[in-house]
């Protein structure tokens, strides 16, 4: 029977894509069958719309904000308003437009926050290490693997974790790889060791090799820093 994928899956969907006749997972985790995947559609869409919802009422509590709130709430508005953009990352369809959203609610949020730290110089300096630290974390979160990996509620194992680097692209690969200490990436190469024998069959394995060698190298330049 033909499967029948979204054009733009939510994270249930796609981790079962992920493993869908890999190799690098385990036997039993590579089959999908159409029950699997409409049920994974499932919960994808009802994910979806809980939290148009949610995000509704958080642009409701934006937007509602006085002009002389406390900081505390404006702070912690602000805080929502970013796991919400990583949430949007995660759902299936295109949520550019909530991103957007979201990003212009942070962006008039922060205009209020920089008109607090008035003349303070030592504020200003924290103010713009936050912006570009959200501005790079948004960027990684475009990464629908790191979007995955950093869901409270992954739909990756840990024994999938290596798998899943392997067979990603190359860019989500590189964005990816930058989540990780050096003690993970050291778990993460010891799991590399253990596979690369069971590797020489499959197909594939030259790219696999490959970016097992750019993770030790990783691991390398790190651990002793």
């Amino acid at each position: 029977m033909r499967l029948l994928f979204s054009e733009m899956p939510g994270r249930h969907e796609r981790h079962l894509i992920r493993k869908y006749n890999n190799q690098l997972f385990p036997e039993s985790e590579r089959t999908l069958t159409s029950d699997q995947l409409n049920e994974a559609q499932r919960l994808d869409h009802e994910e979806l719309v809980a939290y148009i919802g949610d995000l509704r009422k958080l642009v409701g509590e934006a937007v509602s904000l006085g002009p002389h709130e406390q900081s505390e709430v404006i702070l912690e508005l602000k805080e929502r308003l970013d796991k919400s953009y990583e949430t949007a990352c995660r759902l299936a369809d295109d949520q550019t437009p909530n991103k957007e959203a979201i990003k212009k609610l942070v962006s008039v949020i922060m205009q209020a926050v920089w008109k607090g730290a008035g003349n303070d110089s030592l504020a200003h300096q924290e103010l713009t290490q936050e912006e570009e630290a959200r501005m790079t974390h948004y960027e990684l979160l475009e990464n629908p693997l790191v979007a995955d990996l950093l869901d409270p509620d992954s739909p990756i194992k840990e024994n999938e974790l290596l798998p899943s680097l392997l067979c990603a692209s190359r860019a989500e690969f590189e964005a990816a790889v930058t989540l990780f200490d050096p003690a993970q990436l050291g778990e993460i190469c010891t799991a590399g060791e253990k596979l690369t024998d069971s590797m020489a069959a499959m197909e594939g394995d030259e790219e696999w090799n490959r970016r097992l060698h750019e993770l030790k190298s990783l691991y390398a330049a790190v651990k002793d820093s």
